[in-house]
């Protein structure tokens, strides 16, 4: 019986192949739903009938292989699109935020030596004014002029007029 089912297999598989073709309009997946179906067949050779037909049985297999995959690429493509609407603006909006990171650390290694350590001091290290200053070994209203001077050069080297720049230190209480 098997060995008559494998022949019929054979004899077969030009038509199979032609199914699938039309099913995937695809060469590759075509191949690739073939050789699907006549695994799942040989896997389980018991569950057909001699006095049944090979092919309808066959296409039946091929057809449930092929709706399966294909809810299944519809619940990845769903999945994807659902990522991709809950993230776009998180991989940019990073990407830029590194981006300009990187543009405020170049420009804080620029700054005059005084201004780059109170304004390590107080905005990295989180030191308070009062102990900036002691670390400093200057007066606290030496550290806040220092530290409003590094911030605004900070904002006109990445971009901002002067006026705005002006504006934001100002509105940090730092003028």
């Amino acid at each position: 019986m098997e060995s008559d089912f494998r022949r019929q297999l054979v004899a077969l598989l030009p038509r199979l192949m032609r199914f699938a073709m039309a099913l995937t309009r695809s060469r590759h997946e075509a191949e690739d739903l073939t050789q699907a179906a006549c695994e799942r067949a040989l896997a389980r050779v018991g569950q057909w009938q001699p006095d049944t037909r090979l092919d309808s049985w066959m296409f039946r297999i091929m057809q449930t292989i092929w709706l399966n995959d294909l809810r299944a690429k519809g619940v990845r493509t769903r999945h994807r699109a659902e990522l991709a609407a809950r993230e776009p603006a998180a991989a940019p909006a990073a990407a830029e935020g590194r981006l300009m990171l990187a543009q405020v650390a170049e420009k804080v290694l620029e700054l005059p030596a005084e201004q780059r350590m109170v304004l390590m001091l107080v905005t990295v290290e989180g030191f308070s004014y009062r102990e900036a200053a002691e670390i400093a070994d200057v007066p606290i209203g030496t550290v806040m002029s220092r530290l409003a001077r590094a911030r605004l050069g900070l904002m006109k080297a990445i971009g901002e007029s002067e006026s705005d720049a002006a504006r934001n230190v100002v509105r940090m209480g730092l003028k």
